[in-house]
């Protein structure tokens, strides 16, 4: 007997069975995808900004980093809000490429006002390329001052002073822009509006042809074209005004019988014909 007849008969007499059902065990991480259990991943609050002020100076963006050990501040502003004499620090700063740079030195208690709050903030002073974006970080031991606590799960940071407490929405807050790039976004909606708006008035150089161009419409504001409109209006004036001089100085004789007079257009210089 073949034997794929032998496979037939046991398939048709229900001794074998065309699938075989196996037993899978899956490991826990996969258990939990498939059963939808994962816990939410939440975003790290990282580095934000929030706006402080500084003698008489105030900064829109000063970066609050968590993972900031030191509170730092660039010697360019120093020396522009005049702080007072600085302490030599034996403190160097390690960076992430490795590097190490040392302080110029350490001011201690400069008041920093945040919101109705006022703390009294130690800075690292370091000479380096002042950053206009954010020109202040204010690390671990500025939150310690304000007893920060940073709300993962409703995205705020607060700070404490006593009772009182002053709330920042850090979902709210821009994030500090990794590179130029991320910055530069934000004015790519603004572009076309600008282009359309400017465009007339810079490739049409000839102010009548970019009157004739944005006729129908009060945005040119041109003074130029305001004067040559004006111009226009007092020549044609002009002309119906020396039209009816000509046609006042003009006296005209009587002709005999057989002649008479005609005019040529537009109605000003007389013709003398027959009248037949």
């Amino acid at each position: 007997m073949p034997s794929y007849a032998k496979f037939l008969k046991e398939i048709l007499s229900s001794k074998r069975k065309l699938e075989e059902v196996s037993v899978v065990k899956l490991t826990e991480k996969c258990s939990a995808i498939l059963q939808n259990k994962l816990p939410q991943k939440l975003g790290d609050p990282g580095s934000f900004t929030i706006p402080c002020t500084v003698g008489g100076a105030h900064f829109e963006k000063a970066l609050c980093d968590s993972g900031a050990s030191i509170n730092l501040m660039p010697f360019s502003i120093f020396r522009k809000l005049e702080l007072g004499k600085m302490k030599d620090t034996g403190v160097s700063l390690q960076l992430a490429d490795q590097s190490t740079k040392k302080p110029k030195g350490i001011i201690e208690n400069i008041l920093v006002r945040v919101d109705k709050f006022v703390f009294p903030v130690d800075f690292i002073v370091l000479e380096m390329e002042e950053n206009t974006e954010v020109p202040l970080i204010l690390g671990r031991p500025f939150l310690a001052t304000g007893r920060g606590i940073i709300n993962v799960h409703q995205g705020q940071l607060i700070l404490r002073v006593d009772e009182e407490r002053v709330i920042f929405d850090m979902q709210k807050m821009m994030k500090y822009p990794g590179d130029e790039s991320s910055a530069s976004c934000f004015q790519i909606d603004l572009l076309d509006d600008l282009v359309d708006e400017h465009k007339d008035n810079q490739l049409i150089t000839d102010s009548l042809e970019r009157c004739l161009v944005k006729s129908g419409t009060t945005s040119d504001e041109n003074p130029t074209i305001r004067e040559e409109a004006k111009t226009l209006e007092k020549e044609s004036e002009n002309e119906k005004i020396s039209q009816e001089e000509v046609q006042s100085k003009i006296e005209l004789k009587n002709l005999p019988s057989h002649l008479k007079y005609v005019f040529l257009e537009p109605e000003l210089f007389p013709v003398i014909i027959s009248s037949s």
